[in-house]
């Protein structure tokens, strides 16, 4: 591993959960030596990309990266064109929905709407979701260029719960399904008592670029929810494809 992709990996070691990591912690968890983690550490901080507080001298992720993602957004307003329809699905739903895009072999969870009530599915912005194994991925998955399904396929396809699909072609059924059906579902594959539906966002070609998703407890969803809510979703997904890919409208209304 380079130095790029030994300073990116420390990066990934933060999480909402732990927002704030020690010298030792992250050379630990990252198998580096403390020497080159305090070095990478310095060359982080000193463009901004992580801050170490003065008190505890634990490090967390600075204003640098928060730039870098304002001038992306700017860019491509994922999030802003998103983030409202997320929130009437959440309301129209009353269960959690959550927003993702691609990032080299895993979905990244950039936006989260919980419920109000307490016995609830939750998410984690940040949260990185296999292919494989979720609805978001499977729904991803179906709309995915041939070179990301085949590395999916061919990696390592891990088993979360006795519900998992690990197998090539049951994944490939599932992808087909929901190419067909126009979301996915994934009873308890990621998670025990989890059963969640999801649609692909696309860009102008036709391909994925995120997912939005609806994610419930098992235990009161009906087969019935599970077709509003698919049907809701994929009507949201289109949504935001169409609002990102403007001209591009009367493609993507083609193709959907």
């Amino acid at each position: 591993m380079g130095t790029v992709g030994k300073a990116i990996s420390l990066l990934e070691l933060f999480s909402v959960d732990e927002p704030e990591l020690g010298l030792s912690d992250l050379a630990r968890r990252s198998g580096f030596d403390k020497a080159t983690t305090r070095r990478l550490l310095v060359a982080l901080t000193s463009r901004g990309f992580v801050e170490q507080d003065a008190g505890t001298r634990h490090y967390r992720l600075g204003a640098g990266l928060s730039r870098l993602a304002r001038i992306r957004e700017a860019r491509f307003p994922f999030l802003q064109t998103a983030v409202p329809l997320v929130r009437d699905l959440a309301a129209s739903t009353a269960e959690t929905v959550h927003l993702s895009e691609f990032g080299v072999d895993r979905l990244v969870t950039v936006h989260v709407e919980h419920p109000a009530r307490a016995n609830r599915v939750n998410v984690d912005i940040g949260q990185l979701l296999p292919l494989h194994s979720t609805a978001s991925g499977i729904a991803y998955l179906a709309f995915a260029r041939d070179e990301t399904v085949k590395a999916c396929l061919a990696g390592s396809l891990d088993a979360f719960t006795a519900h998992t699909l690990i197998e090539p072609a049951a994944i490939s059924m599932s992808m087909g399904e929901a190419r067909e059906r126009g979301y996915s579902i994934c009873d308890q594959g990621y998670e025990e008592g989890v059963i969640s539906v999801a649609a692909a966002i696309r860009a102008a070609d036709g391909f994925a670029l995120g997912t939005i998703a609806v994610a419930a407890p098992k235990a009161r969803t009906t087969a019935a929810a599970i077709a509003e809510r698919g049907l809701a979703v994929m009507e949201a997904a289109r949504e935001i494809s169409m609002r990102l890919n403007g001209e591009n409208l009367q493609t993507l209304r083609r193709q959907a």
